[in-house]
């Protein structure tokens, strides 16, 4: 199930010597939209200072297709693809919120992991209740 997970405006300064939005800018949105994801399948931030666990994206798969240009209002709707002994696959789709075109896709896998000992752990139970519900 994809839900919203971000929504965003594109300023001059995000804009590169083409006249629309650069590539960091396009990452930055993806990652933020992931953080609002994993925080629907139930993992908070407290669990940083509270547990030393979180996340390590491992592979990032971008298709960019189509530009934004300064002042595009888009938004990205996000699920999950695959749940994981300690990793989650996800899916997130980035549209021009004025037309509804596709812009760019990721295609992530991130890993659960243990903050001090740098090494995955399995995905707590509530995790993977809450990710299993946003499968699309």
């Amino acid at each position: 199930m994809a839900i919203l997970t971000y929504q965003g405006v594109v300023y001059p300064a995000q804009c590169d010597a083409m006249g629309h939005m650069n590539v960091q800018f396009y990452i930055a949105a993806f990652d933020q939209s992931l953080w609002h994801l994993m925080a629907a399948a139930g993992y908070s931030a407290s669990w940083i200072a509270e547990h030393r666990q979180g996340w390590a994206d491992r592979r990032y798969e971008i298709d960019f297709r189509q530009e934004l240009p300064v002042g595009s209002l888009f938004e990205i709707h996000s699920s999950v693809v695959k749940v994981g002994r300690t990793s989650l696959s996800t899916h997130h789709r980035l549209t021009n919120k004025a037309d509804g075109q596709l812009c760019a896709e990721l295609l992530a896998v991130s890993v659960y992991f243990d903050l001090a000992g740098r090494q995955s752990l399995p995905l707590p139970q509530v995790i993977v209740d809450g990710a299993t519900s946003l499968v699309d």
